[in-house]
């Protein structure tokens, strides 16, 4: 049987639906007061059939901290993918960060050992692996440097990517993909749904600061593949295209027929705006929309090279623009 955590996320409900597709069962853990409902909605994306495949789903209520828990959801089980974690920009997440990416994902390792689970798929993300020289493309061979990446959210993705290359040393295949940002419907609140609800919204604001984008088709389908494979123990960068902020945003705008962002935020802006922010932060006690480190990361340029997953699996990208076109069609829908 196989096992999915984070399966309320947005790549592990894309996930699950896929799995359905080719499984009677599969096993997903869930936080008290997840919402399931969400999960079934992507589901209703791209099938008729959504209530039967979501049914296949046996959902078991286990915090991926909770090892008791944990011992329960893992009876007879044999592939794990490991999709759970909290994504957080502000520093007042730190800790609750490396409580759940860095101690919860050694419990799902220390019980894929215990057991012997014949293979292992982790989703860490781009800010784990090493930043580049001179503008050069980031591959996975770059070398990570806590000097570099000191922010919560990379150190805590990395911190998780020892421990899953743990389970390695005792035995259990791993596979890690590292995405860079994942755009997919059905969250539209979180994450990088938010872009769009937000630029439906007629949000005016962009920078030219330039990331790697991904379909979170294209990130399931990798994960699916590389545990199909015989491949085993190494990472894989999945970034379909770098673009800037600007060059999305303007997609975006043209799909919902909006006015494209005319308004450039400059380095100066981005810097009053955070420290802004974090006062407004603890008058509300609300997260700051803003904070010291994305401030400086959206002005950025870093480039990410996916040819070792193109070259290993022969594997070929969707377009981004493809995938906004799919993805604001879905937003309109549910709205």
């Amino acid at each position: 049987m196989i096992l999915v955590t984070g399966g309320t996320g947005l790549v592990g409900s894309h996930l699950l639906y896929q799995l359905s597709l080719e499984n009677d069962t599969i096993r997903a853990v869930f936080r008290k007061n997840s919402n399931l409902e969400a999960v079934k909605n992507v589901f209703s994306y791209f099938s008729d059939d959504f209530e039967d495949l979501f049914k296949k789903i046996e959902w078991v209520e286990a915090d991926i901290t909770d090892v008791v828990a944990l011992e329960k959801a893992f009876k007879n089980i044999t592939e794990v993918y490991h999709s759970a974690a909290l994504v957080s920009f502000n520093p007042k997440d730190y800790h609750k960060m490396r409580k759940i990416n860095i101690e919860g994902t050694a419990n799902i390792v220390n019980l894929s050992i215990e057991n012997a689970i014949k293979k292992f798929c982790f989703v860490s993300s781009v800010a784990a692996v090493g930043k580049s020289l001179n503008a050069d493309f980031v591959t996975e061979t770059n070398e990570w440097d806590i000097e570099k990446s000191n922010y919560g959210y990379a150190i805590t993705k990395y911190g998780a990517e020892i421990e899953v290359w743990r389970a390695s040393q005792e035995g259990v295949p791993v596979v890690i993909v590292n995405p860079g940002v994942i755009i997919g419907a059905g969250f539209w609140n979180t994450g990088s749904g938010k872009i769009f609800s937000k630029i439906y919204k007629k949000f005016n604001f962009y920078t030219k600061g330039i990331t790697g984008y991904v379909s979170v088709n294209d990130v399931v389908k990798a994960m699916l593949l590389l545990m199909k494979s015989e491949v085993q123990n190494e990472r894989f960068i999945l970034v379909a295209e770098n673009k800037s902020y600007r060059e999305i945003f303007n997609e975006i705008a043209l799909k919902f027929n909006k006015k494209k962002p005319a308004i450039k935020i400059t380095t100066f802006m981005s810097e009053i705006g955070w420290r802004f922010e974090k006062i407004k932060s603890y008058l509300t006690n609300k997260p700051p929309l803003l904070t010291k480190h994305s401030s400086k990361s959206i002005h950025q340029k870093r480039y990410f090279s996916s040819e070792k997953i193109k070259n290993t699996l022969d594997f070929k990208f969707e377009p981004i623009s493809k995938s906004i076109h799919t993805i604001c069609k879905l937003y309109l829908k549910d709205i």
